[in-house]
């Protein structure tokens, strides 16, 4: 679940707007600067992926009932639908998936992919558009979001206590996608609310964050709601998720969807649809 959306809207708002025009109007003549982007951005996201991968472990814990039975009740209804007893815990994950996404008014079609650990949190996320390319990741405590014209020219490199307090969010939000990761450890801790909600806090490299999340009567995770940096503020943060389907047994969601909640009205600026999904492959695609 990215925040490039705001990064974007700075970029819309200034003289770059005219190089995104400009871009449209001779992307024949870009092309090659493109694909030299492509080249040089594939080799160092390979590199990255390497480095996430080597900082965490690989779990040799299996889940049982017995681990949940403290939790809240719509916890425990949770991992009842999402696990299967004597589930290994998942350390790897990496996926593909296509959506769309919204800088600001009209939507554009996206593609991406993204890798996970789970014992040590971090996740490193690259998605393409027509026109522009952007990475999102948080390893080893830093968050940093970038953002590349045709691939190659950058407009965009946050980082920060805001992007890693966000991007440590992105993945607490995307945890549904490995259910073992949202079980109680040193790091993360559930408290109760409601007979329909609970919240998880996560704590890595001295940053805590926190999430409330809703479940159905089936044990489903329907949505959550966070705190998240929007520019310098904190503002409503929501996502939600769909199409549950049962992989290497577990159950999770396949479409997820993200806005922001502000002042002046919901912003839903993200519309992700996963395509393929693996466990414990530390491999670029």
């Amino acid at each position: 679940m990215i925040d490039t959306k705001l990064c974007l809207l700075s970029i819309l708002k200034t003289e770059n707007i005219s190089i995104i025009i400009s871009a449209r109007r001779i992307e024949f003549d870009l092309k090659p600067i493109e694909l030299l982007g492509d080249v040089l951005t594939k080799k160092k996201f390979k590199k990255e992926i390497e480095k996430l991968f080597s900082l965490s472990n690989i779990s040799e814990q299996k889940y049982t009932s017995k681990l949940i039975e403290e939790l809240p009740e719509p916890v425990q209804r949770y991992f009842r639908y999402s696990l299967t007893e004597n589930q290994s815990f998942i350390s790897y994950v990496r996926l593909l998936h296509r959506g769309e996404f919204r800088p600001k008014d009209s939507w554009v079609n996206i593609k991406g992919e993204e890798y996970f650990t789970t014992q040590k949190p971090g996740f490193i996320w690259i998605g393409k558009t027509a026109l522009f390319l952007a990475k999102d990741s948080y390893i080893g405590g830093i968050g940093n979001l970038k953002v590349k014209l045709l691939s190659l020219i950058k407009i965009v490199d946050g980082k920060g206590e805001e992007f890693n307090q966000g991007e440590l969010l992105r993945w607490l939000g995307e945890a549904p996608l490995f259910p073992t990761a949202l079980l109680p450890s040193d790091n993360l801790r559930w408290e109760p609310i409601d007979s329909n909600s609970a919240k998880a806090i996560l704590t890595d490299h001295n940053i805590t964050v926190e999430s409330v999340f809703f479940f159905n009567e089936e044990g489903q995770i329907t949505q959550f709601k966070s705190k998240r940096y929007y520019e310098t503020t904190l503002e409503n943060w929501t996502g939600y998720y769909r199409d549950y389907r049962e992989i290497k047994g577990m159950r999770i969601p396949f479409d997820v969807e993200v806005e922001w909640n502000l002042e002046s009205g919901d912003y839903k600026y993200v519309k992700f649809k996963i395509e393929s999904i693996e466990y414990d492959v530390p491999l670029k695609y």
